[in-house]
């Protein structure tokens, strides 16, 4: 090894002291900011100050991988706005509870690595401070224990001396110092399980922004078709109705071509509006999800019973599968269950809207058999929700989905 190497070995190890003592007053600060929160300024203050600490943490983190060569990507994760959810985010992101168990080891680590370079670098300093200007130092003064009295046992008591700490600056000091940035990284850098669980979290609050866009871009679609292509079709058709009765009775085959470009006009529009209504129904946009099932359980075929519970802000995406969950298990009542009676609940659980529709049929559902349980799984997994349907012989009948709907 170099005494190149050497050096910026030490250089790393008087950094971490530096940063090991800057940081000490970290735990009473931390402390006090708990205190402060009965008085409300802690409320604000401690959220920041751990953000604080990871940002240090980071910057350590690029330090260590600097020195052992190894690439490292900084780990800022985005902080929530609003102090509620701040907080939150302080009490359940892993990458804070993994700085806060490091910060000790760091701590210790940095201060008796820091020392240990000091002791190295600057003993050999003060060795040959010693030697050279022993006659001016104090009577008792000594080198490795014994004490100086002559030149010759300066020079010798020096050069021993000297030898010792450069061997231990050469050989001990980047040994250490490797070990001390290797426990910085493996510390600070999660496992691969950890990965997995940050990516599916990643996964989960990016999926909410993904269910506003689509849902967005439904209603766009849905408008766009509604108040365009569909006026136009109406148009369309009425031209052809108002040519078709400026032609006299005997046109023949001209009057056959508008009747047919007519009819196929209004079919068009018929088909159009099935479009529409399967993508995102108008009435979710009129009324509201809330609004939109009970208009559903009025017009059932069977008496129906809703309970809605607080559903809160809701993607327009969930909120169309949901709609078609509740409105086909409801045709499924009607058309194959026998049952007089059927119940509706919806409710939001944190992150997930559960929709289910009871009925007190015959059960026996066959989900090979057309029932449009099929339908509804595929709806509800495009969003990656669960089905599950329990319909013993003789029922109830009972279809229970559960969609995401944000983090």
């Amino acid at each position: 090894m170099r005494w190149t190497n050497v050096g910026r070995d030490a250089r790393y190890a008087w950094v971490g002291l530096a940063s090991a003592l800057a940081m000490l007053p970290l735990f009473p600060m931390l402390l006090a900011g708990f205190v402060l929160v009965s008085v409300g300024i802690g409320l604000w203050l401690l959220p920041w100050m751990v953000i604080g600490t990871l940002r240090w943490a980071d910057a350590e983190r690029g330090r260590a991988a600097a020195l052992l060569g190894e690439p490292s990507q900084p780990r800022r994760p985005a902080v929530p706005e609003g102090l509620v959810e701040r907080w939150r985010w302080v009490a359940t992101h892993r990458e804070v509870r993994r700085v806060l168990r490091w910060v000790p080891r760091f701590l210790g680590g940095g201060l008796a690595l820091g020392l240990f370079g000091v002791l190295c670098v600057g003993g050999m300093l003060g060795t040959v401070v010693t030697v050279v200007g022993w006659p001016l130092l104090p009577d008792d003064t000594s080198m490795l224990g014994i004490r100086v009295g002559n030149w010759g046992l300066a020079l010798l008591l020096g050069v021993v001396q000297f030898a010792l700490l450069a061997a231990l600056t050469r050989w001990v000091l980047p040994g250490f110092v490797r070990w001390q940035a290797r426990d910085t990284l493996t510390a600070l850098t999660p496992s691969a399980e950890e990965r997995l669980a940050e990516r599916v979290d990643e996964l989960t609050e990016s999926r909410a922004d993904v269910l506003d866009a689509h849902g967005a871009e439904l209603r766009r679609i849905e408008r766009d078709l509604h108040d365009g292509t569909q006026a136009r079709l109406v148009a369309i058709a009425m031209r052809l109705g108002v040519a078709r009765e400026e032609l006299p009775e005997d046109s023949g085959a001209l009057g056959r071509l508008l009747a047919e470009a007519q009819e196929g006009a209004e079919d068009a529009m018929t088909e159009l509006r099935e479009v529409i209504r399967s993508m995102y129904p108008p009435i979710l946009a009129d009324r509201g999800l809330e609004g939109a099932l009970a208009a559903v359980a009025a017009g059932s075929a069977v008496e129906t019973d809703l309970d809605l519970g607080e559903l809160g802000r809701l993607p327009a995406a969930v909120e169309a599968a949901a709609y078609f969950v509740v409105t086909e298990a409801l045709t499924n009542v009607a058309k194959h269950s026998g049952a007089e009676l059927a119940r509706v609940r919806l409710e939001r659980k944190e992150n997930r809207l559960v929709a289910e529709v009871w009925d007190g049929g015959v059960g026996g559902v066959d989900e090979s058999g057309g029932s449009g349980v099929v339908g509804i799984r595929r709806r509800v997994a495009a969003l990656d929700g669960t089905v599950t349907v329990t319909s013993p012989a003789g029922g109830p009948t009972v279809v229970r989905a559960e969609l995401p709907c944000g983090s």
